[in-house]
């Protein structure tokens, strides 16, 4: 049974190539199925005919047969489909209307001629429903050339020597409407089965095509904010805000190049790998957008997204809680590493740079600020300047202010956070 299913199968996919679509898929294994059924049926028909009714000539049948199976042995060495359907329709309409006529009148052959009704039904599934019109209305013009002969010849055909009795017609006028109901109904069923596993193909892909599409959301959302993200997806235009008041911070690493220096590639990157995973997990939790890592550093900012109001001092509480985590938190930091803090507040541009590989990023005299009070800090320090600790005294304790030089501003005042202030 598997075989045999196994066969049918192979011979109804038979000339469909890779590239064709799912329509045009349907299309050639259902008049490569059509064509046998058809084969099928009329040796059948043939043979039984043989058996009850008069001995007619068997030329026009086994022509039949081979034009139909010589065109389809054709199409699968040429692969010419357009051509294929239109010839094996054509069979299917005149020659089951010549076989009529060359058996006498309607009546002779058993509404043979309704076979013919196959070409029409056959271009509605093979070529599309506009197309199959003019396959209908030909069908509609042959049946009406036969009534007319047999009308007008009915006189001519009451004397002919070839007497068909009355049992044998009424048999093969059931076996004809049967025949074409059966292979009307499998057709039907064929392409009705096929477009449910299309269906099904397609949404097995559209849901492979869903988790794809949140993977690359998520992949994007790892990389810009998420109202940069849907910005750029919906616009080609440059990405590049101003913002008149944000919160930078960067976070170095204490004598990182010197220690890495004994230290495998592989280690290096588990080292960076689980203390930048628990300041990302820090960042979401304080609602802050987490800009870039740059080698040991980690940069990270406040006010560019709603997620957080009081932005300055959940960094700082940020900053002090990454202090803490480090100090106390060995499977995290099993190498007893300190960081340098700073924090810079002020206006900022920011956007979106290049075309590829893209990196939402922060410019301006506040991201240089915070960048050198980090370069200039004290390990296990949060140091901060003047507008970041004019925002926050009334909130946290700081240490005596201290004056640092810093590279291009000169000597600058800055505070160093100790904790919030308790209530």
């Amino acid at each position: 049974m598997s075989n045999q299913r196994g066969f049918l199968e192979g011979f109804s996919n038979a000339g469909i190539l890779p590239t064709d679509s799912e329509e045009l898929r349907l299309q050639k294994s259902l008049l490569i199925f059509a064509t046998g059924l058809i084969s099928f049926a009329s040796m059948l028909w043939l043979f039984i005919y043989w058996q009850l009714g008069p001995q007619f000539s068997s030329t026009i049948p086994f022509v039949f047969q081979l034009l139909l199976v010589g065109n389809l042995v054709v199409y699968l060495k040429t692969l010419n489909f357009d051509a294929f359907r239109v010839i094996q329709l054509a069979l299917f309409l005149f020659m089951l209307f010549v076989a009529q006529w060359s058996m006498g009148n309607f009546i002779f052959a058993s509404g043979v001629s309704l076979w013919a009704l196959l070409a029409p039904i056959g271009a509605v599934l093979f070529i599309g429903p506009r197309q199959a019109v003019a396959w209908f209305f030909a069908y509609l013009f042959f049946t009406a050339l036969s009534g007319a002969f047999d009308y007008y010849l009915a006189d001519s055909l009451t004397s002919t020597p070839i007497k068909v009795p009355t049992q044998t017609t009424v048999f093969f006028f059931a076996l004809n409407f049967a025949g074409v109901s059966t292979i009307v109904f499998l057709l039907l069923r064929y392409s009705a089965t096929e477009k449910q596993k299309a269906q099904a193909r397609l949404e097995v892909a559209h849901q492979q095509l869903q988790v794809e599409q949140e993977r690359s959301e998520r992949l994007l959302l790892n990389i810009l904010p998420g109202s940069i993200a849907e910005r750029l997806k919906n616009s080609n235009q440059t990405i590049a805000d101003g913002f008149a008041d944000i919160s930078v911070m960067f976070v170095d690493i204490v004598n990182f190049t010197k220690i890495a220096e004994g230290l495998s590639p592989q280690q290096v990157f588990s080292m960076l790998n689980k203390i930048f995973s628990s300041f990302d997990e820090l960042a979401e939790k304080f609602g802050l957008e987490k800009i870039k890592t740059i080698g040991d550093a980690y940069m990270v900012a406040g006010g560019l997204n709603d997620d957080c109001i009081d932005y300055t001092e959940a960094l700082v509480d940020m900053a002090l809680e990454m202090r803490d985590l480090l100090q106390r938190d060995f499977q995290v930091n099993h190498m007893h590493l300190e960081v340098r803090i700073g924090i810079g507040t002020g206006p900022v541009v920011a956007g979106v740079v290049g075309k590829k590989k893209f990196i939402y990023d922060l410019w301006g005299d506040t991201v240089n600020i915070a960048s050198r009070i980090t370069s200039e800090g004290v390990p296990g320090m949060v140091q901060v300047d003047e507008a970041t600790y004019r925002r926050l005294e009334q909130h946290f304790e700081f240490h005596e202010p201290q004056t640092i030089y810093l590279k291009g501003k000169g000597n600058m005042v800055v505070h160093r956070a100790i904790g919030r202030k308790a209530v």
